[in-house]
């Protein structure tokens, strides 16, 4: 038995490996809540061996982690890196995959300032280039367009209360995790890191809006929540997003509803809704700068194709999110009107003047 120690407790992450994950996918056993706990606070205080590090993630990848891990690592994350900073208002938060999308254009801007322009307050959040794929994010679709990235989570609030769209930068709001982007890198797979950072909720917001790739990682993501001490989400709402992104996937398209009380997944066919057409159509050669640009084309109405539609669509899921309207189909008539009337396109001038 291992001696406690007065920081930690008796579960350095070699010992958690020896006993307890890392024997393999057929034969680990879960963790404890206290023993994810402690290996989260060890590995943001930089106390194991970079190698122990590494073959800890990947026990935890190969073992597959439980809610209750998760929600135990995310909780040590909102207490030991996590500085968030409220808006007054209440947005929903969009926490894409940090690690980015390198095919389709990023669409969660346009949408998010559509609906930010229709009374529904947005907030997203993103790191620079984080592994594994280190592709576009917001930060980098944001910067294109002339918006200030760079800020501390008090100037981010204010941003979202003038403007009615915020970005909240990972390096100001949540150190501890920043911090580990170089031990990310040398991984060269993803981690539970991955799955945490996008809950990490900067502005406390009362709603989430996620993506996933398959269904099982939306209930996943829900128990998390669910189980967390510090998930302060009374609604989640996740879809098969593009690359796993928050940029809903054209198509026959699963989306997953949670509260408190039910957990309920359906389909919706996009093309009821305007997106009669085929991923690939929104694939870009240049991620960053193409996105940019159709962003500002389709807030200035200057576009009425595939684009268009896709980011009213996606606007639309934010304004239901929100309950600011009651089904999706009247928040795509809210979407496509403040893009009619030059609202969506002010907005954007509101935020670049910021």
């Amino acid at each position: 038995m291992a001696h406690a120690t007065q920081e930690f407790g008796e579960w350095p992450l070699t010992r958690l490996m020896t006993e307890v994950v890392g024997s393999g996918h057929k034969s680990a056993e879960d963790m404890s809540r206290e023993q994810a706990r402690e290996a989260l606070r060890r590995i943001l205080a930089d106390e194991p061996d970079h190698t122990t590090l590494g073959a800890f993630w990947l026990a935890n990848r190969w073992k597959r982690n439980t809610p209750e891990e998760l929600a135990a690592y995310a909780d040590v994350m909102h207490e030991e890196s996590v500085s968030s900073t409220a808006p007054d208002c209440d947005p929903v938060d969009c926490g894409a995959n940090y690690d980015g999308k390198h095919t389709s254009a990023l669409l969660g801007v346009g949408a998010g300032v559509v609906a930010a322009a229709a009374g529904t307050p947005v907030v997203t959040h993103s790191g620079d280039r984080v592994p594994t794929q280190k592709a576009t994010a917001y930060k980098h679709v944001l910067d294109e367009l002339g918006v200030r990235t760079d800020i501390e989570p008090a100037e981010s609030a204010e941003m979202v209360d003038e403007t009615g769209f915020g970005f909240y930068y990972q390096p100001a709001f949540n150190p501890g995790i920043d911090g580990l982007h170089d031990r990310r890198e040398m991984m060269g797979v993803r981690t539970f890191v991955n799955t945490i950072e996008t809950l990490a909720n900067p502005a406390d917001a009362d709603v989430h809006l996620g993506s996933f790739y398959h269904l099982a990682f939306a209930k996943k993501t829900t128990d998390l929540v669910a189980e967390s001490d510090h998930a302060s989400f009374s609604r989640v709402i996740m879809f098969q997003g593009m690359e796993g992104y928050d940029d809903i996937r054209p198509g026959y398209t699963k989306v997953a509803e949670w509260s408190p009380e039910r957990f309920e997944d359906y389909e919706i066919e996009t093309g009821e809704y305007g997106m009669d057409f085929e991923g690939d159509d929104l694939a870009v050669p240049d991620i960053t700068a193409d996105s940019a640009a159709i962003t500002e084309a389709v807030l200035a109405g200057e576009r009425h194709d595939e684009f268009a539609d896709a980011i009213a669509l996606n606007a639309a899921f934010r304004i239901y999110a929100r309950r600011d309207v009651d089904s999706l189909e009247e928040g795509l008539e809210t979407a496509r009107d403040v893009i009619a009337d030059g609202s969506a396109e002010a907005a954007l001038e509101e935020l670049r003047a910021f």
